[in-house]
């Protein structure tokens, strides 16, 4: 069962929420059921150490420099 990451359209709130199945469910600070999953920053293992995805909103935050494949 996967924990997502959600925003309200109503109030701005973003919160994460444990979903069963393409249940959506309401903020939990102003319970409107207008919400909307966010995309996140995942994280996977490799062989040979951790490795994050670079978050988009900085252009390459996944390498210093900005100059590895991702920061085109």
């Amino acid at each position: 069962m996967p924990i997502y990451e959600y925003k309200c359209e109503a109030c701005g709130n973003e919160f994460e929420e444990l979903v069963f199945g393409d249940d959506t469910p309401a903020c939990p600070a102003c319970a409107s059921g207008a919400t909307h999953k966010l995309l996140s920053a995942t994280q996977f293992k490799m062989p040979g150490g951790t490795v994050s995805a670079p978050s988009g909103s900085s252009g390459c935050s996944g390498c210093s420099g900005g100059n590895c494949s991702t920061c085109k």
